[in-house]
């Protein structure tokens, strides 16, 4: 027989013959023959602990401890003091009362909802985050919360965090913002018959998420496909030449057309427009004969217009000399005048009869 010794914060597990005995608390004891003691401390979680069943039979041991159990579905995070200290999976744990500040929150990891009130902080930390997964919905997106594959709610903008199991959830999302589709190089004949390449764009944005991610398939490609067979529709009911001079209506064509159909895709039309007509090279080349022609019949009419006026001056000019004849001898000064400007010398050969000439041009008549 000998003593031993239990300090303060210790608790004491009394063994016999290597059987649970009995359990003590701080204080001096006499060890009889064939036992032993295990000190605990009382500020300490245990675990698997092998002889817990049989020592749950005393009712003074049962008096001070807590049990803690948790099932394969359920995890349990640690506080001490409020700060966060450990993850504790499924198993059978026991902790003394009276542990100084300590606090478990026991989570259900069978359903999806995070509805413990855990600190982001918390959730963030790595021990944590293995049993969480995350959505983030951006600021110009609508997210539509799906689990185990039914339709819950909308999401707004943020981070959403769920616990992690084998239940499905999922978050789709649609960009809120205004969105270009182009239609490029489609092929389409006109009314008559005159092939060609059309550039296409349409501005749309989606106003109804339900409606665009829940009723509909690829919204986007439906909505691809419904703008090509409005533009065909609208360049076949058109000569290229008709096309032409109103091309900048084609636009507001499809919008109009499309306003019902696209509602119920989710989506509105904000605005639409032709880029480019483009002509295959032999009617380009054709098309090229027909403006040099009418230019040149432009260019012609204005010649001729130019002409007409210049005879109509002539001949109003001729009226007057004919009725004036110091005009006519003015007029006829002016044009000599402008031959002498440009003669540098004069040279007269011949008899006095040139003497007479030169007199007669250059002084006026009586």
């Amino acid at each position: 027989m000998f003593r031993t010794r239990i300090n303060e914060g210790m608790v004491g597990i009394f063994y016999k013959n290597g059987n649970y005995n009995r359990i003590e608390q701080a204080g001096t004891f006499w060890l009889m023959l064939n036992e032993s003691v295990e000190t605990l401390k009382v500020d300490t979680l245990y675990g698997t602990f092998a002889k817990l069943d049989i020592m749950l039979k005393d009712e003074r041991f049962k008096a001070m401890v807590e049990l803690l159990e948790l099932n394969d579905s359920q995890i349990a995070l640690q506080f001490v003091n409020g700060n966060f200290i450990s993850v504790l999976k499924a198993g059978r744990y026991f902790y003394f009362k009276g542990l100084a500040n300590t606090k478990f929150v026991v989570v259900n990891l069978s359903k999806v909802e995070i509805t413990e009130g855990i600190d982001l902080a918390v959730l963030l930390r790595s021990e944590v985050a293995a049993y969480i997964r995350a959505f983030s919905v951006a600021s110009y997106e609508e997210g539509l919360l799906f689990v185990d594959g039914k339709f819950q709610k909308k999401l707004t903008k943020g981070t959403y965090y769920f616990w992690k199991n084998p239940v499905t959830v999922e978050v789709l999302k649609a960009d809120l913002r205004q969105l270009q589709m182009e239609i490029s190089g489609q092929e389409i004949l006109t009314l008559d018959k005159a092939a060609l390449r059309v550039n296409f764009y349409a501005q749309y944005r989606v106003v109804d998420t339900e409606v665009a991610l829940l009723n509909n398939k690829d919204f986007e490609k439906q909505l691809y496909i419904l703008v090509q067979l409005v533009l065909r529709e609208f360049v076949g009911t058109k000569t290229l030449d008709e096309l032409l001079e109103s091309k900048d209506s084609v636009g507001q064509f499809v919008a109009d057309m499309l306003k019902g159909k696209a509602a119920k895709l989710g989506v509105e039309i904000v605005n639409s427009g032709m880029r480019d007509v483009i002509l295959p090279g032999e009617m380009k080349e054709i098309m090229n004969q027909v403006l040099v022609a009418q230019k040149q019949a432009q260019a012609n009419t204005i010649m001729r217009r130019e002409e007409t006026a210049s005879t109509r001056s002539l001949l109003n000019t001729a009226k007057l000399m004919e009725e004036n004849e110091m005009l006519f001898k003015l007029k006829e000064m002016e044009y000599v005048e402008k031959i002498a400007a440009k003669i540098g010398e004069i040279t007269v050969t011949g008899n006095g009869q040139v003497l007479d000439q030169l007199r007669d041009i250059f002084s006026s008549r009586k």
